[in-house]
């Protein structure tokens, strides 16, 4: 689905509100935005210790799967507005698709939440739910104390069925 909708509080569309030099400033803040389905932004503060968990996770999937092109701070356009997955891993094929976009109109094969103290459970269940939507095979999520829970179309799982040496726990 493209990124046209229009965001009510800036009345820019996503694409027009990354290129406005007018908020320039939102590149440089320390935390995630996001929009949710009515176009409102939404600011997601965290902790150092979760970018670490984010950097990490993503030079684990460039290791494990050179292949592909791992990333963090994913722009993803869903169901429920654009959503940023803290780090994704793509396909050389999809990544060759979306690279050049602001939102990806579909999502990486792998997007990575991880906690913040902001995070509650009902959003990562939601997050999760919209990434395969979008067409991820597969939605990690690393809790509070680096643990990493693995989930695809079914459910969880014990491991990453793309990654099966991924470890369980970042730290």
């Amino acid at each position: 689905m493209p990124v046209l909708e229009t965001l009510p509080a800036t009345g820019l569309t996503w694409e027009a509100l990354c290129d406005d030099p007018r908020y320039a400033f939102l590149h440089d803040l320390p935390f995630k935005i996001e929009t949710n389905r009515w176009g409102q932004l939404v600011m997601s503060p965290h902790y150092q210790r979760h970018s670490s968990r984010q950097t990490r996770i993503a030079l684990l999937l460039q290791q494990l799967l050179p292949e592909g092109t791992a990333l963090v701070e994913c722009a993803v356009q869903t169901d429920d507005g654009v959503k940023v997955a803290d780090t994704a891993w793509y396909t050389a094929e999809r990544w060759a698709e979306v690279a050049d976009t602001y939102a990806t109109p579909i999502a990486p094969e792998i997007c990575v939440e991880v906690y913040s103290q902001s995070n509650t459970q009902g959003e990562f269940e939601t997050k999760r739910a919209l990434y395969l939507a979008a067409g991820a095979e597969e939605v990690w999520v690393c809790d509070r104390n680096g643990r990493l829970t693995f989930f695809d179309a079914d459910g969880p799982r014990p491991q990453s069925k793309r990654v099966p040496d991924f470890p369980t726990q970042i730290d």
